[in-house]
């Protein structure tokens, strides 16, 4: 993995977070779930080496799941530091090896920062008579192909496929896959149950019903002095919120409260169903204002994802809530997305939505839910 870095902030950086996520049969996650819990991946198996310019970078672990990883890449080593200041520009490498038993035939990238140009080469031997495809898809869009062919060439013997997008949307996700052939082929593993979506939640770090932390007010922040508290709450929940989004289509929208991720402090994030909508990130909210008229509309929680219950929400919300610099905000939340952002609110209250349900009303099955993957409707 080659990256060019250039840091437009006002601080100096200091590390970047890099990801492994390797995934053996993709769109079948109970067969791979069953693989990777028999054969988890291993760091001394990747043989994980990053280098800045010439000069080696030394790691530490931040998530260490059986498919997943995530490493924090340290602008340092024994020998010296090298933080990438403010204006700066610089070109970081990282190689790792994954076997074919583990990793799948495919590879994947997600845009999660402004990127001008990004480049996926991808070589195989020749005698092999590969082929070579790819997908787009983001927040809203499922799956579609993407808008330029991989362009092949050959040298020595080698197939070099090579797709480049520029100016990609944040959040946008591309997938390019192949097929090689084979004289023997792949025989089929027995197959393993299929985990309910409260099973696939949890195994993607989200607190689940029943845990103390989902019934308890969350703790608010002091800020600015709490500020970097808040930072690391927001990236948790960023964080969660990819895990979650790589299982799950979610075409309402989303969010992710922080005793989600078992820490008990007022910080949510809702990600908007627009494509191209930033993330909404609510520190020490509450509820200023709300409309009379309300409408009923089926919810589902990560925390409980097996059903799905009608709540009742009002249509449109002002929410009170603080910049991390301390700045008191009021921001007006209507339809589809005030319903995201009152669940959230009701997440850091200690409420589910459960509790917002009218008597005598019951959550269904998902099996009986016929919403998935659709937005709310409002006349």
């Amino acid at each position: 993995m080659r990256r060019r870095l250039h840091n437009t902030g006002t601080e100096p950086v200091t590390r970047y977070l890099a990801r492994i996520a390797v995934d053996r049969y993709p769109g079948e996650p109970e067969r791979s779930n069953a693989l990777y819990r028999s054969r988890p991946l291993t760091f001394d198996e990747l043989q994980l080496t990053a280098h800045c310019g010439d000069e080696p970078m030394t790691w530490t672990v931040k998530h260490d799941r059986d498919a997943f990883k995530e490493v924090w890449l340290e602008f340092a080593n024994a020998r010296t530091r090298f933080p990438l200041y403010p204006g700066q520009e610089t070109e970081i490498t990282y190689t790792y090896s994954v076997s074919e038993a583990l990793w799948g035939r495919w590879f994947q990238r997600a845009v999660r920062l402004p990127t001008r140009q990004l480049s996926v080469s991808l070589a195989f031997p020749a005698t092999l008579q590969p082929t070579v495809w790819g997908t787009e898809s983001s927040l809203t869009a499922t799956f579609a192909p993407l808008r330029t062919p991989a362009e092949r060439t050959e040298d020595e013997g080698t197939a070099v496929f090579t797709w480049t997008t520029l100016d990609p949307p944040l959040h946008a996700r591309f997938r390019l896959e192949w097929h090689l052939k084979s004289d023997t082929p792949e025989q089929p593993e027995e197959s393993a149950p299929v985990p309910t979506p409260s099973t696939l939640m949890t195994q993607a770090g989200i607190v689940q019903e029943g845990d103390p932390v989902l019934t308890t007010p969350a703790r608010p922040f002091d800020l600015p002095a709490e500020a970097d508290q808040a930072h690391a709450a927001v990236q948790a929940l960023l964080d969660g919120i990819d895990r979650v989004r790589a299982l799950h289509t979610f075409g309402k929208g989303m969010g992710l409260a922080a005793p989600q991720v078992n820490i008990a402090r007022a910080a949510a994030v809702v990600i908007p169903p627009a494509a191209d909508a930033q993330p909404i990130v609510l520190l020490n909210p509450s509820v200023a204002e709300a409309s009379t008229e309300m409408d009923r509309q089926y919810e589902g929680c990560l925390s409980f994802f097996d059903v799905r219950g009608l709540v009742p929400r009002p249509l449109s919300v002002v929410i009170a809530h603080t910049d991390v610099d301390g700045t008191p905000r009021l921001t007006r939340f209507e339809h589809g997305l005030a319903r995201l952002v009152l669940h959230e609110v009701d997440h850091l209250q200690g409420l589910l939505y459960r509790d917002r349900m009218d008597p005598g009303t019951e959550p269904i099955t998902v099996d009986e839910y016929r919403g998935t993957g659709k937005n709310w409707t409002y006349s």
